[in-house]
């Protein structure tokens, strides 16, 4: 047998690892703008949330979704596991020995979150030829991102206030997104809606 029928015969046995990838972005963004909103305060709890599953399953997700050749997911889930790695770090590292005199400044706080937005901006555009439930996540985390970032560069705790709610409803979008992937893969059709293309 010769190197193109094997090809051709080649059937895809791994699961979608995409809901996992959500599910960890959802539930981080959600507890995470709990805080910015004022309705909860930044613990240890939303800090390892952003380790294990912000970070961790997301990079995951994104190696499998490399594996898969898709190369939106891998960038995706891949980036925003080390955005979540990197703010628990600048979070953490000024508590340490390590990084006693390297806390970050409101307006270092502020590039941080813009650069994560133009990104954001540019992966939404992406979704545009995807469904539209990655267009309301990816437009919704675009927004949060400049929310946040004026926030920090104007010190208006009002604009962050109002960032977190934003932030919590971009996160249930993903949450959703997961349940969608999951019940509709389970139940062999759409019993959520994800306005696929």
């Amino acid at each position: 047998m010769n190197d193109n029928s094997q090809a051709s015969s080649f059937v895809e046995l791994t699961a979608n690892p995409a809901p996992l990838g959500l599910l960890g972005f959802g539930m981080t963004t959600v507890l995470l703008n709990l805080h910015n909103a004022g309705l909860i305060e930044l613990s240890s709890m939303i800090l390892s949330m952003g380790i294990f599953m912000g970070g961790l399953a997301q990079v995951i997700a994104g190696i499998q979704e490399w594996k898969k050749n898709n190369t939106f997911g891998a960038t995706a889930f891949t980036a925003y596991g080390m955005f979540w790695l990197s703010l628990v770090a600048l979070i953490l590292l000024p508590n340490t020995s390590m990084g006693a005199n390297l806390k970050t400044s409101s307006s270092g706080m502020g590039w941080y979150l813009l650069l994560w937005g133009i990104f954001t901006f540019f992966m939404f555009i992406a979704t545009l030829k995807l469904n539209s439930l990655l267009q309301i996540i990816f437009l919704t985390l675009t927004i949060l991102f400049f929310l946040l970032a004026a926030g920090d560069f104007t010190g208006n705790e009002a604009i962050k206030k109002i960032a977190g709610f934003e932030g919590i409803f971009c996160g249930l979008s993903a949450i959703y997104g997961t349940m969608a992937h999951v019940i509709n893969e389970v139940y062999g059709k759409n019993v959520l809606p994800t306005g696929s293309k």
